[in-house]
């Protein structure tokens, strides 16, 4: 890389670090090509992007960010995992990572909170924001189907109760 891809690569990895809603720093030591071609599709797949850089440029990058506190994370290998939704990239790192030895989570950021390797597995194990948003639908739209079905009950008993009264007549 020349000085003028560095500059523009470290630009990019600060919006990068600034904008991400999670971001996941790890070993990958000992991954093959296939490996992590697999990891980079499964976090595309999700909404994520697995990049590696170089540790003194992701350094740079970090500076002033509000991720800033994970800098001593960036020594060895390493690649960075970001997504915009705070649960995809630890989730799709951590189950990654339970299948193969060689990606070691070190840890991580979430704004401006800095996450060791067990944080990020914790944040692996929440749901994802889609699946919350599903969750608030289903208990919005429970209470009103029970609302509406109270507020139908007194109408269908007395209608039942008008029916009577009619067949009593008829009858008479």
């Amino acid at each position: 890389m020349d000085r003028a891809e560095k500059r523009e690569f470290v630009t990019g990895l600060n919006q990068v670090f600034e904008n991400t809603g999670s971001l996941i720093v790890a070993h990958y030591t000992g991954l093959t090509v296939a490996q992590m071609n697999d990891l980079r599709s499964k976090m595309r797949e999700a909404g994520g992007t697995v990049k590696v850089a170089k540790n003194r440029l992701a350094k740079i990058a970090l500076q002033g960010t509000k991720s800033e506190g994970i800098q001593a994370l960036f020594e060895g290998q390493t690649l960075i995992a970001y997504s915009d939704d705070p649960v995809v990239a630890p989730k799709v790192a951590s189950d990654f990572a339970k299948g193969n030895d060689n990606l070691v989570i070190l840890g991580g950021a979430m704004g401006t909170t800095t996450l060791d390797a067990d944080g990020v597995k914790a944040l692996a194990a929440l749901p994802s924001l889609d699946e919350l948003r599903a969750k608030i639908v289903g208990m919005i739209q429970t209470p009103a189907t029970r609302i509406a079905q109270v507020v139908n009950a007194p109408a269908g008993q007395l209608a039942r109760v008008f029916d009577a009264y009619a067949r009593k007549d008829e009858a008479a």
